[in-house]
């Protein structure tokens, strides 16, 4: 298994300021960032020094219930081949559910979702995971991921869903020890179980991140300092297996420089302490294919699992009652963080939203998101969530509607803006009469 060392997350945010930090081995960029023929100068100039480059997908869905997007998989595959990356990484989640398997409609998370730990999701993701193998031109690690609430009835811990899925399929394990500690707080589950229970020999590398806790949840942000109990985490697994890597994630709030250094140092600092044995030295007991796995019963454990989470999303995102045995409390504390977390990004997707709303944009679109689940991608529902308050919404002044109307029609339609009124107003006129 390649050494990738010590790392960090490339945002464009801190691009410039990752290029100058000392000692950074590595950098993982969110893959669907990242365009295969227009790569950023910042990570060009890492990769050419010789910087290995990792791309980091969120948009697969490999936990969800149906077979992984082939235009998907295409697209990972060409980033990885652009950056020249020795694998890509993924993660054990769902995020969006509905569609042909339950005849309903199909909605989007726009967030990681954990999976039930049951036969029948292993059986699925187990599947999934062979299909992105096969499509995939480097080996694919996937990741544990934070979770404010549990499954009812669960077969398994993650440490033995890990454990499996590791056995059946080959798969390496990217091991975040913030979700571990997350999972502790929101799920009381004990990392040092986890840890216990899991094939550290399969870790191809680490994450480490921060977050804060509020009302007894624990929110993973990536958005604040580590804290010690994940670099407590953290030096319990570098204890067991010295890892390949180690990568510090930081999405949003970015400090000084100097302050990520210092992190950085401490996660350095934490590994080499632990005086854990080489990986490299020891059998790696991970087979490159996994064993055959035996489909028999997949397409109807699909179907299942496919209505189980269809029904959580749709109680999530679309204001349906709780399924059967949910923590009713820990869904709402999901369903507000998934509002919120869409109205941040439809902010930096679409930044003149709130610069034409002004103080109104976040109200406007939490009022609007109770109502209009996400169906498609974030673009989609900034374009939506601007139509909608055209058609309905209560705008305060004439200057404000005009703005409004005039960046929705720039970007919705397929053609050039013409820049002659009666143009403009005849196009407003018919797709608004289209839509009633």
């Amino acid at each position: 298994m390649q050494r990738l060392g010590t790392g960090i997350g490339w945002r464009p945010e801190i691009a410039e300021a990752v290029e100058r930090m000392p000692g950074i081995d590595w950098v993982e960029a969110v893959a669907e960032n990242v365009c295969p023929g227009h790569i950023p100068e910042s990570l060009r100039r890492l990769r050419d020094r010789g910087v290995t480059v990792v791309p980091h997908g969120v948009s697969l869905g490999l936990g969800g219930a149906e077979r992984p997007d082939e235009d998907r998989l295409t697209a990972l595959a060409e980033r990885a081949e652009a950056l020249a990356a020795p694998l890509v990484t993924e993660h054990i989640a769902f995020v969006r559910a509905g569609g042909l398997l339950t005849a309903s409609p199909r909605l989007e998370a726009g967030h990681l979702l954990p999976v039930p730990r049951t036969r029948d999701a292993l059986d699925v993701l187990c599947e999934n995971i062979r299909i992105a193998q096969a499509a995939l031109p480097v080996p694919l690690a996937v990741e544990n991921i934070a979770a404010l609430f549990s499954w009812p009835g669960e077969e398994m811990t993650e440490g033995q869903f890990l454990y499996e899925l590791v056995d059946r399929t080959g798969v390496r394990l990217l091991i975040d020890v913030a979700n571990l500690h997350t999972n502790h707080v929101n799920r009381g589950e004990d990392p040092a179980k986890a840890l216990d229970e899991l094939p550290v020999e399969a870790i191809a590398y680490v994450h480490v991140a921060g977050g804060f806790e509020r009302d007894g949840v624990w929110h993973d942000s990536h958005a604040h300092a580590v804290p010690p109990a994940v670099l407590d985490i953290l030096a319990d697994l570098a204890s067991r297996v010295r890892p390949p890597g180690v990568l510090l994630e930081r999405d949003e709030n970015f400090p000084e420089p100097a302050e990520l250094e210092r992190e950085l140092a401490s996660i350095r600092e934490t590994v080499e302490k632990a005086k854990a044995p080489n990986a490299d030295d020891k059998p790696s007991g991970v087979r490159d294919g996994g064993a055959p796995q035996d489909t028999t019963g997949t397409e109807a454990a699909r179907q299942r699992l496919a209505l189980t989470q269809a029904a959580l999303l749709s109680a999530l995102v679309a204001g349906t009652p709780a399924p059967e045995g949910f923590d009713r409390t820990r869904l709402a504390v999901q369903a507000r963080a998934l509002a919120s977390k869409r109205a941040d990004v439809v902010a930096k997707v679409a930044p003149e939203l709130p610069e034409i709303l002004a103080a109104a944009y976040r109200p406007e679109f939490l009022a609007y998101a109770q109502g209009h689940p996400m169906t498609d991608g974030y673009r989609h529902d900034a374009l939506a969530f601007a139509e909608h308050l055209l058609l309905h919404g209560r705008l305060e002044g004439a200057d404000v509607q005009r703005e409004l109307s005039d960046w929705w029609l720039e970007r919705s339609g397929p053609a050039p803006l013409s820049r002659r009124p009666a143009a403009r107003l005849a196009r407003a006129t018919r797709r608004v009469l289209l839509r009633r």
